[in-house]
C-alpha cells in the first residue's frame, strides 16, 4: 500500500490559490466581505469514520468513529468551497458542543470569536481523484479540474482537537 502524500506541499506550487491558501484570518469573514449572497450550505453531519490521514491528525486510532460535517460555502448559488470538519466524539460532550447547534451557520465564525480556541498552523495539499475529499468536493462542480487546492488546520479547546479542511474550488477565484 501507498504512504499517504503529505499535507506539507510547498505554497509556492499553488499560483493564484496561495492568497486564498496562506491567509491566517477567518476565511468565512473573507469570503462575506466579497460577496454580498454569502450562504452556507450544509451536506452532512454525521458520525462516521474519518479518512486515514484525519485519524492521523487528530491521533484518533484507524476505525475510531468522529462527527463529520460538510458544507458548501457559497456566493448565491455559485459554490466556492467545501468545508469538512472532523471532531473526535470525546469532544462533543465538552468544548465542542457548539458543533452539534450550528445547523447551517459558518463553523468558522464560531471558532474565531472564542480567544480560548488555539488554532495549529495551516497545512497545505493538491488532492486528486485518489483523495475522498477531492471526489466529495468535485461532486459539486460541473466540470471538476484534475486537481483542487486544499488546506487545514486543527484547532484545540480544551485539549480535544477539531479538523477543518477548506478545498477551494474554482470559482472562488472569480471573487475580487
Amino acid at each position: 500500500m501507498r504512504a499517504p502524500l503529505s499535507w506539507h506541499s510547498p505554497l509556492w506550487h499553488s499560483g493564484p490559490w496561495r492568497h486564498w491558501l496562506d491567509d491566517q484570518g477567518s476565511l468565512t469573514r473573507r469570503l462575506q466581505s466579497r460577496c454580498p449572497r454569502f450562504a452556507v450550505r450544509r451536506l452532512k453531519q454525521r458520525v462516521e469514520r474519518p479518512v486515514r490521514d484525519e485519524c492521523t491528525a487528530l491521533g484518533l486510532e484507524r476505525g475510531r468513529l468522529a462527527l463529520v460535517r460538510e458544507v458548501l460555502l457559497e456566493c448565491g448559488d455559485t459554490p466556492l468551497v467545501f468545508a469538512h470538519s472532523v471532531a473526535p466524539l470525546a469532544g462533543l460532550h465538552g468544548p465542542w458542543t457548539v458543533l452539534r447547534r450550528l445547523g447551517s451557520r459558518p463553523l468558522g465564525a464560531a471558532l474565531f470569536a472564542n480567544p480560548l480556541i488555539e488554532r495549529h498552523p495551516l497545512e497545505y495539499r493538491r488532492l486528486d481523484r485518489r483523495h475522498p475529499l477531492y471526489r466529495a468536493a468535485a461532486a459539486h462542480l460541473a466540470r471538476p479540474p484534475r486537481t483542487l487546492w486544499a488546506r487545514r488546520s486543527r484547532f484545540v479547546l480544551e485539549e480535544a482537537p477539531l479538523l477543518v479542511t477548506e478545498v477551494f474550488l474554482p470559482e472562488v477565484l472569480c471573487l475580487p
